[in-house]
């Protein structure tokens, strides 16, 4: 099967840093590794993530596991394609089922991780992930239709939020007046307590949710020029 790569849209901040360091990492790692292995050692960092916040409520020194996991996963994650692209040994078909379908497992249980902590409900963190993998599905359906795989949106991609997890559990383990800070919000009959990183997941939905709407607005405009509504009668195959 002659398979066309989508082209890769990585506009995020710290992009051009992060695209020379993978691949200086690629050219030196041996050659009996594969981006398989990478793959697996994004898989073992997301383990690590999610045991780090499970554990967390044994002794919040346990986000540190966590905070490791996200550089472990970084590295896995981001390097196995970029390995991949260095050797010229790209694989379309089968690399693109394997990290995608392996990157909804590992995001599955880094989210599943995190409402087991103590800092966030394990609903609110479950709506994230829903939103989450419907931007992923919109990314893989695009990928196929305009031959785009876009990585970021409003500059901010997989890299930026594993920073952004790092310092909030360095924050969380520094401090322990904003570790223990909460207040009750009133929900019907039930008073529902909500603490620092819930209100952080809150608008991790909301913005999620507006990045979703903008991009299928977009998208939807772009393809109705693509594929005009076309008069009864006129479209088909003739009999």
């Amino acid at each position: 099967m002659d398979i066309k790569q989508s082209q890769r849209i990585q506009t995020s901040v710290l992009n051009g840093i992060e695209k020379k360091a993978l691949v200086w990492l690629a050219q030196r790692q041996p050659q009996w590794v594969t981006s398989d292995h990478l793959t697996l050692v994004g898989f073992v960092g997301a383990l690590m993530v999610a045991a780090g916040f499970a554990l967390s409520n044994l002794s919040v020194g346990w986000l540190w596991l966590s905070s490791l996991g996200m550089v472990v996963n970084w590295y896995g994650d981001s390097l196995d394609g970029t390995l991949a692209r260095v050797r010229n040994t790209q694989r379309p078909i089968y690399g693109y089922y394997v990290d995608h379908t392996i990157d909804c497992v590992n995001e599955g249980l880094m989210f599943i991780g995190v409402g087991l902590s103590p800092f966030v409900h394990l609903d609110l963190a479950l709506i994230a992930y829903a939103l989450y993998l419907i931007m992923t599905i919109n990314v893989s359906i695009n990928a196929h239709l305009k031959g785009e795989f876009k990585l970021t949106y409003a500059k901010l991609g997989p890299t930026e939020f594993r920073l952004v997890v790092i310092i909030m559990n360095t924050i969380l383990i520094a401090f322990e007046g904003i570790r223990n800070w909460s207040f009750a919000l009133p929900i019907g009959s039930t008073a529902y307590s909500m603490h620092l990183l819930d209100c952080v997941a809150v608008v991790v939905i909301v913005v999620l949710m507006l990045m979703f709407l903008f991009t299928f607005v977009k998208d939807a405009k772009g393809y109705a020029k693509i594929d005009p509504k076309k008069k009864p009668g006129t479209g088909g195959a003739k009999s």
